[in-house]
């Protein structure tokens, strides 16, 4: 029987040396005494490496690679080339993941999800970074370190604390959208398989004619949404804390391939000048009535990483990567992600991390980086290292270049916002959709995460609350055991 098994590898150290004995470390032979043991050491010293410092924000992830096919025809707003024609192919990579837990934590926790999409189009890589919301807690980058340390641990016990989490939301009325989606049915997906994905910031699009449109990707799923209650999700985290992660992989390797339709509302660009919610504000939606969903495309995911480190861990995306036809928009959190992703990326993963196997564009790359830790591939050849030069060195092409902006300073009303903005009316439209059983466990989920923070707190967020609905501020503090009356009079 033995002689029918498939004959193993020989193991080697990293240098490619045969290994002779993995199971007993030297003690004294022929290289002397256990220091001498080159496997032990190698073993041991690369073992204390192996750790990369996990992301801030979106720690824990699952991923799949598939493909995105065109249905419908935008070529009328991008020239970009993956959407040229109906039935046209682009193979994708997407990660989902949790954004404020650590790499341990449990993927049915309350907490936006991230949704990114890498898309190796012939013209470069797009990523879509975004979430499974439409909108952000926040609409100005000064704010986000803070937020984020506001959701993470205090610094002298180490733990998570909703003192400091309702303090920040409530002292940042902007919030007030988000949280309204976080603590909904949509809150807690049931699997990854069953969310929609959101571009959430205004991008735009820009057409062989030098025309710009404003627009929001949306990624509406074809398994349905389905959501899970705080107690499912509670007693889920104990018995399987991958939950999330197992169940898209298991999809995959059934057969069971997750789809979304891809589609985008589209905004003409002088319209920005004049529209009634500013349209760069990542705390806002657009209306469907003002801007319909246009139908894109259909993504579907078909294939599992072959390993969740080299493939899911060290993926990473940016907003910046936007081939021809394709650009980013005056949104000042998008601006900010334009240069913060990139820094995370070569601090966490290395300068060379574009050039790692699941980053790494499908169309030929022609740059002047060189060097730097872990160079793993050819390193540029022999060809120039500067540019201009005269030696056929990869140029420039003008094609390329985005259209100039056509909006006046009307459009960039971030001044405007102080002491001049409506944060409650689009919160409360979204509670006003929700039916009396889905009003009743927004109401109880907020509650049971309000109790045991300050009363000075509790009633300053409930203030807000009760401006987006009376309803809703009154619900939640009845469940409080706040008076209305003390409500009303603050």
């Amino acid at each position: 029987m033995a002689n029918d098994q498939p004959r193993c590898p020989v193991m080697t150290t990293a240098a490619g040396v045969p290994v002779a004995d993995n199971q007993n470390s030297l003690t004294a032979g022929p290289r002397g005494p256990m220091l001498a043991d080159y496997q032990l050491m190698e073993k041991m010293a690369h073992f204390n490496r192996e750790r990369v410092p996990e992301r801030v924000v979106h720690a824990k992830g699952a991923g799949a690679y598939g493909t995105f096919r065109v249905t419908g025809d935008i070529t009328r707003y991008t020239r970009a080339r993956l959407f040229e024609k109906i039935g046209k192919e682009t193979p994708v990579f997407v990660r989902f993941s949790t954004v404020a837990g650590e790499l341990g934590s449990a993927d049915t926790v309350r907490d936006p999800r991230g949704f990114a999409v890498k898309f190796y189009t012939e013209e470069g890589n797009w990523d879509m970074v975004g979430n499974n919301t439409p909108v952000f807690f926040i609409r100005d980058p000064l704010k986000f370190s803070d937020f984020i340390h506001s959701q993470k641990r205090l610094p002298d016990t180490g733990m998570r604390d909703a003192t400091m989490q309702w303090d920040f939301w409530s002292l940042s009325p902007e919030s007030l959208h988000q949280v309204t989606w976080l603590f909904g049915d949509r809150g807690i997906p049931a699997t990854y398989r069953n969310m929609d994905g959101f571009s959430s910031h205004t991008y735009s699009l820009w057409n062989a004619q030098g025309e710009r449109f404003w627009v929001k990707w949306h990624f509406k799923t074809m398994q349905g949404i389905k959501c899970l209650t705080q107690g499912e999700a509670t007693k889920l985290a104990g018995e399987d804390p991958d939950t999330h992660r197992r169940d898209l992989h298991a999809a995959i390797e059934k057969g069971d391939y997750p789809k979304w339709r891809v589609m985008v509302q589209v905004m003409p660009e002088k319209d920005a000048e004049s529209y009634a919610i500013h349209p760069f504000d990542l705390t806002k939606v657009w209306p469907h009535k003002d801007y319909p969903l246009i139908e894109v495309g259909v993504m579907e995911l078909n294939r599992n990483p072959e390993n969740h480190f080299a493939e899911v861990e060290q993926a990473a995306f940016e907003p910046g990567n936007l081939p021809p036809g394709m650009g980013a928009s005056p949104d000042k959190m998008l601006q900010a992600r334009l240069l913060s992703y990139p820094d995370a990326h070569r601090y966490r993963i290395g300068i060379n991390y574009a050039a790692l196997p699941v980053n790494r564009p499908r169309c030929p790359v022609h740059s002047y980086h060189r060097d730097g830790h872990m160079r793993f591939d050819d390193n540029g050849g022999r060809t120039p290292v500067y540019q201009p030069n005269s030696f056929n060195g990869p140029v420039e092409d003008p094609s390329a270049k985005e259209p100039p902006l056509r909006i006046s300073g009307n459009a960039d009303r971030y001044d405007h916002w102080v002491g001049n903005e409506d944060y409650w009316t689009q919160a409360g439209n979204l509670y006003r959709l929700m039916g009396a059983e889905e009003k009743q466990r927004l109401v109880g989920n907020i509650v049971g995460a309000m109790r045991g923070v300050p009363h000075a707190i509790q009633l300053r967020q409930i203030r807000h609350f009760y401006k987006a609905d009376p309803a809703y501020g009154e619900g939640v503090a009845r469940g409080l055991g706040i008076d209305v009356a003390e409500l009303k009079a603050a």
